[in-house]
């Protein structure tokens, strides 16, 4: 009877049948720069987590339980997490600078580097079956994912919060390929 008569009179008691919606939060991508060069470098296996990919999972897996996050896309324990796409419901993206930036510089002191992006838009609920739909299903993962391919494009190492861009670690491996 309680609960019937708070959504009827507006009250805040929650209702067990309702859809859930876009909230507002904060959508992070982060991606290994380079990292087919840095495994044929030493001569590590692509299909099998090494210290670089199994330090990533922990660090997702650690964030998204730190924070309250959804793993949207790419946590992988048997291969080893190269990318992941994580979604933090009723966080702005620079309460998450700390926690990315020790995410970016634990990252390079392993001698890689991640891209690593964050923006503060509309959340939803959906979970994606595929890649794709992971980066494309929303507007808001679009455009995160195409603010990650330009900074990639400048060689990577980069922490991007809501426009706000930091160097945090260059790729080893991008000075070779300047010339």
């Amino acid at each position: 009877m309680k609960r019937r008569a708070a959504r009827e009179e507006g009250g805040d008691w929650p209702s067990l049948t309702q859809t859930p919606r876009l909230v507002e939060g904060t959508i992070v991508i982060i991606d290994l720069d380079r990292f087919g060069e840095y495994v044929r470098e030493r001569g590590l296996s692509e299909y099998n987590p090494n210290d670089v990919t199994g330090l990533l999972s922990s660090l997702v897996e650690d964030l998204a339980r730190k924070r309250g996050g959804v793993i949207i896309y790419g946590l992988d324990w048997n291969r080893g997490t190269e990318e992941a796409v994580i979604e933090f419901p009723g966080v702005r993206a620079e309460e998450l600078r700390e926690d990315l930036e020790r995410i970016a510089r634990e990252i390079c002191s392993q001698g890689a580097s991640a891209t690593i992006v964050a923006l503060t838009a509309h959340a939803g609920p959906a979970r994606p079956q595929r890649r794709r739909e992971a980066y494309q299903s929303s507007t808001p993962r679009r455009a995160a994912a195409r603010i990650l391919r330009k900074l990639k494009a400048k060689g990577g190492g980069y922490l991007y919060i809501n426009g706000d861009t930091k160097r945090i670690c260059p790729s080893q491996s991008t000075a070779r390929w300047k010339g």
